[in-house]
């Protein structure tokens, strides 16, 4: 936040700021003085001059007005909203009051009235490049996209105004790099950096965007430059890791998240990616623990907020009376994933309410008979036998489905209790698809998706359709798509690649998941990107290949061509960034095997 230039201009720049009618020429002459002192950090002599003017008239506005930022830059808000607010009451046509009442709400997180404060001030003065900067903060903390536009369009407006201010340039990188678009963010950094070149954020974040782009080692290059400058500077220590962990050196990722939460023992995002990093390498006791940093955080890593119920946390045990609540967290692919522990809980003698995404409940409420499946738990209507007085239909504990791991997949040998076929397709659907889809005896019907919209990581796990074309010159197989979106989208990409897929326009793979759970056990065999059709073939039991980059999300862990979550999949891996065409390969090796010896698995 930047408080109105009133307090940096000059006392000829201030008078000619004023709406008529002046003040006297003796008050004109103390304000002048107040305001030398004030430019100059001597707040209590300027203070001390606005009193003697307030002590000749008690509504002098302007004096109002400076004692409130007086008592704004001593930490003292609520006076010093108190002050601005009754200059305001006087003069209500000074465009300085509104946006420095903006700025004093902005530091309290009132940050609504906040902005229909600078939005005033830029009506009174359009022209006024702090409120059009500070408004542009406001809006760029907001998760929505359409708020973003909002704040990219002030932060532009302030520019324009005023072409020198690096931090609107900065801001304005950040906003553009919140929604993607890094060669706009690049160019704004580096105009922040022409004008301050030594702002350690803007170096910072010029480096998250380039390594957004997959460029690691000029990335890292501005990361050293922020820690040669800062050598305590925690988050450049966590994004150097990041960048260690997309190059595969994960000892030197592990050592940079510990050196940034060294420095500051608060950064649970760092201590969360260690989490990860640690059961990427299969060390599951302390991955599992550090797991639960994840509430602590909220981002595209995990976005998920913690549930606050009345009821302790499950531990694992056996409750003496009453159910313990499974509530889903994360994406549809977590949700099935960790969905593969609900025999486990119920192994433990405790009955079991499972709450997920809606568009899961057709599809778990088969598969998990022995539970009472939920959407959207209420603990006034959701559940069956709710007025019923008797404890046993009571919930007397709750968890979150990601942290089950933490309690019953410890160690390597505890994945043994993984069922690979826990979920139960609708057997009529699945026939009618097997039905639809029928083709000569002996040709594979094989289910296929190549991309996922996953902002941080699609990028390294999706694949150009293009490169699959070595798999469509077999003329024994019938292709199906199983990926999710815009069909006409689908049918593009397919003419371009030369694909011979069959898009089923009667499916909506992200709409009607039980139907696509169908469709996906109507497959002789399922090859697919990690995205979240691994995981729900994974779950019904389905032979799936899934092609992973050079380093995979956590859950795959590292060399191994099997996944303990599911024993139906094989995993087909990148031996080099980026290198798709060795997967292609290896995956064209292993189909024709698979077609000569009737075996996919």
């Amino acid at each position: 936040m930047r408080p109105n230039a009133l307090l940096r201009k000059s006392r000829a720049d201030f008078q000619a700021a004023r709406v008529p009618p002046q003040p006297s020429p003796i008050i004109q002459g103390l304000l002048g003085a107040g305001l030398q002192h004030h430019q100059a950090g001597r707040l209590t002599e300027a203070e001390h001059i606005y009193h003697k003017i307030l002590a000749i008239d008690g509504r002098q506005p302007d004096c109002l007005h400076l004692l409130g930022m007086i008592a704004y830059q001593a930490g003292r808000h609520e006076l010093a909203l108190e002050m601005i607010r009754e200059a305001i009451a006087i003069d209500p046509n000074v465009a300085a009051y509104h946006s420095n009442l903006g700025t004093v709400l902005h530091s309290q997180g009132r940050l609504e009235e906040a902005g229909a404060a600078y939005t005033r001030a830029i009506a009174l003065q359009p022209r006024l490049a702090e409120a059009h900067y500070n408004l542009g903060n406001i809006l760029a903390q907001a998760p929505n996209d359409d708020r973003l536009d909002e704040a990219v369009a002030c932060y532009e407006r302030a520019l324009a105004l005023q072409a020198g201010l690096a931090e609107a340039h900065y801001n304005l990188g950040n906003a553009l790099q919140a929604q993607n678009k890094l060669e706009a963010a690049i160019t704004c950094y580096q105009r922040a950096l022409s004008l301050q070149p030594g702002k350690i954020e803007a170096l910072h974040n010029l480096g998250n965007a380039l390594q957004s782009q997959d460029k690691l080692h000029e990335a890292m290059m501005y990361f050293e430059r922020v820690l040669a400058l800062q050598p305590g500077y925690a988050r450049a220590h966590y994004s150097l890791g990041c960048a260690f962990h997309a190059l595969g050196n994960l000892d030197r990722e592990l050592a940079c998240y510990r050196i940034a939460q060294d420095l500051d023992p608060g950064f649970a995002q760092a201590g969360f990616s260690e989490s990860l990093a640690q059961l990427l390498r299969g060390n599951f006791a302390t991955g599992w623990r550090n797991f639960e940093l994840r509430w602590q955080i909220r981002n595209q890593d995990h976005d998920t907020p913690m549930r606050s119920y009345p009821q302790p946390l499950w531990k694992g045990e056996k409750l003496s009376s009453g159910r313990v609540l499974i509530w889903g967290e994360q994406g549809i692919g977590d949700e099935i994933m960790f969905a593969g522990l609900i025999p486990d809980v119920l192994r433990t003698g405790t009955a079991c309410v499972l709450d997920c995404d809606p568009r899961l409940k057709p599809l778990f409420t088969r598969s998990f008979p022995e539970v009472e499946v939920i959407s959207n738990y209420d603990p006034r209507h959701n559940l069956k036998n709710a007025s019923e007085t008797n404890s046993e239909f009571a919930i007397s504990a709750h968890l979150p489905s990601g942290s089950l791991p933490g309690l019953f997949r410890k160690t390597t040998a505890a994945f043994a209790a993984a069922v690979s076929s826990y979920l139960v397709a609708d057997p009529s659907m699945r026939g009618q698809f097997r039905s639809r889809y029928a083709h000569p005896a002996g040709t594979l019907l094989i289910g296929l998706t190549w991309h996922t919209n996953n902002r941080k990581t699609g990028r390294q796990r999706s694949i150009d359709l293009s490169l699959l074309a070595p798999l469509f010159e077999r003329s024994d197989i019938r292709w199906v798509s199983l990926q999710y979106g815009d069909h006409g989208v689908l049918r593009n990409q397919a003419a371009e690649a030369n694909a011979p897929i069959l898009i089923d326009p009667l499916v909506n793979q992200f709409s009607d998941i039980d139907l696509f759970a169908a469709q996906v056990a109507a497959m002789d065999l399922v090859i697919t990107i990690d995205n979240s059709t691994a995981h729900m073939a994974g779950a019904l039991g389905v032979p799936t290949w899934v092609l992973l980059p050079f380093v995979p999300d956590w859950r795959w862990l590292l060399s191994r061509p099997d996944s303990p979550w599911y024993p139906t999949l094989r995993l087909f891996r990148q031996p080099r960034r980026g290198d798709w065409q060795s997967v292609v390969q290896t995956v064209s090796s292993a189909l024709s095997a698979a077609v000569t010896h009737g075996a996919v698995l």
